[in-house]
């Protein structure tokens, strides 16, 4: 395999994680007498521009289908977040009705509405038919397309170039990041800003966030490693913010190189440096990966195993893609793990891929009783338990696998 970006021969492993199914595939009750489909999720090192990318074996066609199970104004945290980012752009690069703002993998329209309330004019482009119908409902325009240039110049040529333009959570998700980065460049006006947030690779590795690698995310990033594909599709990057969102994110912000005045902001040049220092582009730091992504599956399992024996029951809060990576690495099937709830509609009545556990709504929780509750997005602890914090009421307890086990 050669690298996404420089194409260059890839031969550094970072870590094998067996073979899943792809981890949204979600099974309705009809679909469990058939076949799943299992490929490989093996994540390589380019030696030479440092991108971080699974082995090919998946179609972007085949994993972002019309019945993509992921919206994101199920957590209400995330929806705060994007809230927040609205009124910080809105300020920071006084955006208003003479503004066009643009945001790429627009989902459910959880972030575009906050622009549509400002009176702000403002274009989706989300390529799954659920959570784009869903955006419409709110009453977002929305391009069922993927981003790459040429969309890019349609929408100049149709609605004129972007102010703003926000892409989270889906750098990573792009098997060809050259064309998607290079259709920013076109889109954006002259004074144009392009924001991205990706979750970061080095809170990663130092975090154990093995789960957070699965078929859809085809690159895992470090601000070095964008940086130098942003400069060779015309983008500049101007500043950066660490964020807490997704177990830890990076926030860049960037312009185009043609036209660039910003000036680099002090926090840019500290994570630079922050990031030479970690070692983002010396092989000894992905090396010893493997064996800490099977310490947590190890704790995981002990823990599933423990509790079957003294009699403790097991539930598990979220159908999240993290947790399938999770569960299918270490094998856990429904002897161990029952059942998983979750607030979506759309995943409730379904079957997590792999693993086959049953998706139940959240009322099961307080039914079934567990003595213990496996919050498989850990990144939303807090939330979750605030929303369960009645576990308590029978003696129930909360538990996180990564970084590594812990009851609470």
């Amino acid at each position: 395999m050669n690298c996404r970006h420089c194409r260059n021969a890839l031969s550094l492993e970072f870590v094998d994680l067996g073979t899943a199914p792809p981890s949204n595939a979600y099974l309705t009750a009809e679909r469990l007498a058939g076949p799943e489909t299992y490929l490989p999720l093996k994540v390589l090192v380019c030696e030479h521009c440092w991108l971080v990318q699974t082995a090919d074996f998946a179609s972007r066609e085949s994993l972002f289908d019309e019945d993509y199970g992921y919206f994101s104004s199920m957590s209400a945290t995330w929806t705060a977040h994007a809230d927040a980012y609205v009124a910080a752009m809105v300020d920071r690069f006084d955006l208003g009705p003479h503004s066009h703002v643009v945001e790429v993998a627009a989902n459910d329209g959880y972030l575009l509405q906050y622009v549509a309330m400002r009176g702000i004019p403002c274009l989706g482009i989300e390529p799954t038919a659920s959570t784009a119908a869903a955006a419409r409902a709110k009453g977002i325009a929305i391009i069922e397309e993927f981003f790459g240039r040429a969309l890019a110049e349609r929408l100049v040529a149709e609605h004129g170039h972007a102010h703003l333009t926000a892409a989270n959570n889906v750098l990573a998700h792009v098997p060809d990041i050259n064309d998607f980065v290079g259709g920013f460049t076109v889109l954006l006006a002259e004074q144009g800003v392009a924001t991205f947030e990706f979750p970061s690779l080095l809170r990663l590795i130092e975090d154990r966030q093995f789960d957070t690698i699965y078929h859809e995310h085809f690159s895992y990033l470090s601000l070095t490693v964008v940086e130098h594909i942003f400069k060779a599709n015309g983008l500049t990057v101007f500043d950066v913010e660490s964020l807490s969102t997704h177990g830890g994110s990076l926030r860049v912000y960037a312009e185009r190189s043609d036209v660039a005045s910003r000036p680099t902001s002090e926090r840019l040049r500290v994570m630079r440096e922050s990031e030479a220092a970690a070692g983002v582009t010396d092989r000894a730091l992905y090396t010893g990966f493997q064996a800490e992504a099977e310490a947590v599956k190890n704790g995981v399992l002990r823990f599933l195993l423990d509790a079957k024996r003294s009699g403790r029951t097991v539930a598990a809060y979220g159908a999240a893609a993290k947790g399938n990576t999770l569960l299918n690495f270490a094998g856990v099937r429904q002897d161990l793990l029952p059942f998983v709830v979750d607030r979506s509609p759309g995943k409730q009545g379904k079957f997590l891929p792999g693993s086959r556990i049953p998706i139940v709504a959240a009322d099961q929780i307080a039914a079934a009783r567990p003595d213990y509750v496996l919050i498989l997005p850990w990144n939303l602890r807090e939330e979750i338990a605030r929303q369960l914090d009645y576990i308590r009421e029978w003696g129930g307890r909360f538990v996180v696998a990564v970084p590594r086990l812990e009851v609470f």
